[in-house]
């Protein structure tokens, strides 16, 4: 049996960094993904599609690998970085984006949304289990991700 983790997620933060330098660092794929724990390998598929491959977690008899694939795409102009689910690649579907906006040159504010679907193979006695132990992960790891992201912006504000 497969069990599917919803998981949904939104952050807003405020870092010292000017905008030019948080755009950079956020629509660099894997410039960005550099400061993401737990990332095994990323693959450049081309036309601004990344294929993500975490580490394993769980033990050596029951473990899990997320790998799944998002479109990127980036516009200045507007602040934003987004992306979008490939389908038919791994065991997720992950979309998101990032939304940055200066602070009158003293500061960037910057909002990140999240989501999608982890498929787990497990028993189905499992699921009780399951989908708090994933969605608490995939949160902790994002949580990591943006303190990873603040220390290199300089700090919050």
């Amino acid at each position: 049996m497969t069990v599917s983790v919803r998981i949904d997620l939104g952050y807003e933060f405020e870092v010292k960094a000017k905008y030019d330098e948080v755009f950079a660092v956020l629509s660099d794929v894997p410039k960005s993904v550099s400061y993401f724990p737990k990332v095994e390998k990323l693959t450049d598929l081309g036309d601004g599609v990344y294929q993500w491959e975490m580490q394993k977690v769980g033990t050596a008899q029951v473990h899990i690998q997320t790998v799944y694939a998002s479109k990127y795409s980036s516009d200045k102009a507007r602040g934003s970085v987004k992306w979008t689910p490939v389908k038919g690649v791994g065991n997720a579907l992950v979309g998101g984006s990032w939304k940055i906006s200066d602070n009158q040159g003293k500061s960037t504010q910057i909002v990140l949304q999240t989501d999608g679907t982890v498929d787990v193979p497990v028993p189905g006695l499992m699921k009780v289990v399951v989908e708090p132990v994933v969605a608490s992960e995939f949160e902790k790891l994002v949580e990591k991700y943006i303190d990873n992201l603040v220390k290199a912006f300089g700090g919050e504000v």
